[in-house]
């Protein structure tokens, strides 16, 4: 099994793509839009994970999407969905919606509070293309993700209480407090790309900022917050 000096790469918020549209303050850890870069594809099979700041009263008009696995995290504020199947959601700060793109649906999301709205949207590519399109939303307490991994979303076995999306690949949630450690592990053949929402972290001597991207292959982690840290894990194949 490789070090962590080559199976950790952090990759500092001020590092990656940038679009600010006025109404939209995008960053992009991944090639997107304009931003491209070739060494930062995807990861895995997570395809795009987007920091975006959506201000008040505005958002994206319907647009369409197919075989594609899109998540949201509400970091503040909330989003609005709508979508071509008649679905309709607000979702709310800390909580997830999951749309599964299938052979193809139109969605929008606005920002109708009368606050800014921050997010991450992590894009993940299914294990099959085509199917019917879905999309559902789903509040998580709190206090289920102090100091342990909640899983959100996930297409694994046994993650029978999260959102499902159509991949071998599962999105997970934690707050820790400063000081406090905890672990996760990378299956063999499998990688993790980890955001902290807020907060600084080490992950296994690596720091980490708020909202830098850190990159890990297959093995052991032990995240302990420097300060209080909210944190976003994909693990995908």
């Amino acid at each position: 099994m490789t070090d962590t000096k080559t199976r950790i790469e952090v990759r500092p918020f001020e590092s990656l793509g940038a679009a600010n549209h006025g109404w939209l303050d995008a960053h992009h850890h991944f090639s997107f839009a304009n931003y491209y870069d070739p060494a930062r594809m995807n990861w895995g099979a997570i395809r795009v994970w987007n920091d975006d700041i959506i201000q008040p009263q505005s958002g994206f008009p319907p647009h369409p999407h197919a075989d594609m696995e899109i998540v949201t995290y509400v970091r503040t504020g909330a989003i609005t969905h709508k979508d071509s199947l008649g679905n309709e959601g607000r979702t709310e700060a800390g909580d997830v919606q999951v749309m599964s793109a299938g052979s193809g649906i139109r969605h929008a999301e606005y920002n109708l509070e009368n606050e800014a709205t921050t997010l991450f949207q992590i894009w993940i590519m299914p294990n099959r293309t085509g199917g019917s399109p879905n999309w559902g939303a789903k509040p998580f307490p709190k206090d289920s993700r102090s100091g342990a991994w909640k899983v959100l979303a996930s297409g694994m076995e046994g993650d029978s209480d999260a959102l499902p999306i159509r991949t071998n690949a599962r999105v997970v949630g934690g707050t820790i407090k400063a000081g406090e450690s905890l672990s996760y592990a990378v299956g063999a053949g499998r990688s993790a790309y980890l955001v902290p929402a807020t907060g600084a972290i080490e992950i296994d001597g690596h720091h980490a900022n708020a909202r830098d991207g850190v990159a890990i292959k297959e093995g052991h982690i032990t995240v302990k917050a420097i300060e209080d840290a909210e944190i976003v894990l994909v693990d995908s194949e």
